[in-house]
């Protein structure tokens, strides 16, 4: 794995500044998020690795500021964030080194800024105003308002130019796959917070209600729903198969991962069944070591990282 100094240059982060701006922003990815972090470093071409990590430090800002707060303290957290981010992209400049290295990141790959518009405008009506979805539609179009977006203004940095159409309607179809087994996977923790992420529709189908979830009620029932959800998970995954041939070269081990390590979570959701409702159901610790142990092999016996650098540039 090439340094943290060897893989700023390679993606042509030169000065002074922009290079303490970066490094500030790999130092909190790796405090919050260390697997992501790792996982980047470990797999991604050198030259993508700054400008992601400045994705997914932005993606986890607007996260936070969304869901932290009364209603009233997100939409004025927001919106003063959002008038941050607009400065910055119209002067490339900003008092707070996340967001300059982010801006430049966007510059420099050419990520349409429509994409981060897109995702500071679901973060402060889909995301901060969250109350459920009542059907598949409302899942559907906070995915179109929210995670969509969300997930573009990080991996879309992976595109010189960004993503044609194909690419990010290959996306769409990925977080679609990755939001469902996320929202089974983190069920117990999401009801002790107070919020349902199924369809209340579906419950209903079911004859499950609200409370048979928030009290881990083993029933045929909610076995029933469970199953049927993690069914839905699993189609949505199947059809976000090929993403691999819309992911940029330098990328590819890492999006390999992510996807290896989804289908690991679902089935360990699936083996859970009601046991789902009583406890957050993780990738353990042998799961991630291995995907990555085989991902970096995979890697290893692959482009190398001149390749990589070709690819990226």
């Amino acid at each position: 794995m090439p340094t943290w100094r060897t893989t700023l240059t390679a993606a042509g982060i030169r000065s002074a500044r922009l290079r303490d701006d970066y490094t500030h922003v790999a130092r909190r990815v790796l405090r919050r998020e260390p697997a992501p972090y790792l996982t980047l470093r470990l797999l991604a071409a050198p030259p993508l690795v700054p400008a992601l990590a400045a994705g997914v430090c932005f993606m986890n800002l607007v996260d936070d500021v969304a869901e932290t707060g009364t209603a009233r303290q997100r939409r004025e957290n927001l919106a003063a964030l959002t008038g941050r981010v607009e400065e910055a992209l119209g002067t490339g400049d900003s008092p707070d080194p996340l967001l300059r290295a982010y801006v430049h990141a966007v510059a420099s790959r050419g990520l349409p800024e429509p994409w981060v518009g897109r995702f500071l405008d679901g973060a402060a009506s889909a995301e901060a105003r969250f109350d459920g979805f009542d059907t598949e539609q409302d899942y559907q179009a906070y995915l179109d308002a929210y995670a969509w977006p969300g997930l573009m203004a990080f991996i879309g940095l992976q595109y010189r130019g960004g993503p044609d159409a194909e690419q990010a309607a290959g996306w769409r179809r990925f977080v679609d796959a990755a939001q469902r087994v996320d929202f089974l996977a983190d069920l117990a923790g999401d009801l002790a917070d107070g919020r349902l992420c199924l369809p209340r529709a579906r419950l209903a189908e079911h004859s499950v209600t609200r409370a048979d979830l928030e009290q881990a009620r083993d029933t045929p029932a909610v076995r029933a729903l469970l199953a049927a959800e993690a069914q839905r998970a699993r189609t949505a995954l199947e059809a976000a198969d090929g993403i691999l041939d819309l992911t940029e070269p330098g990328l590819r081990p890492v999006v390999a991962a992510m996807t290896e390590l989804m289908a690991h979570q679902l089935a360990a959701v699936e083996r859970a069944g009601a046991g789902a409702l009583r406890r957050d159901v993780g990738y353990g610790l042998m799961a991630p070591l291995r995907t990555l142990a085989r991902a970096r092999a995979r890697s290893a016996a692959g482009s190398g990282t001149r390749d990589w650098l070709r690819a990226a540039g």
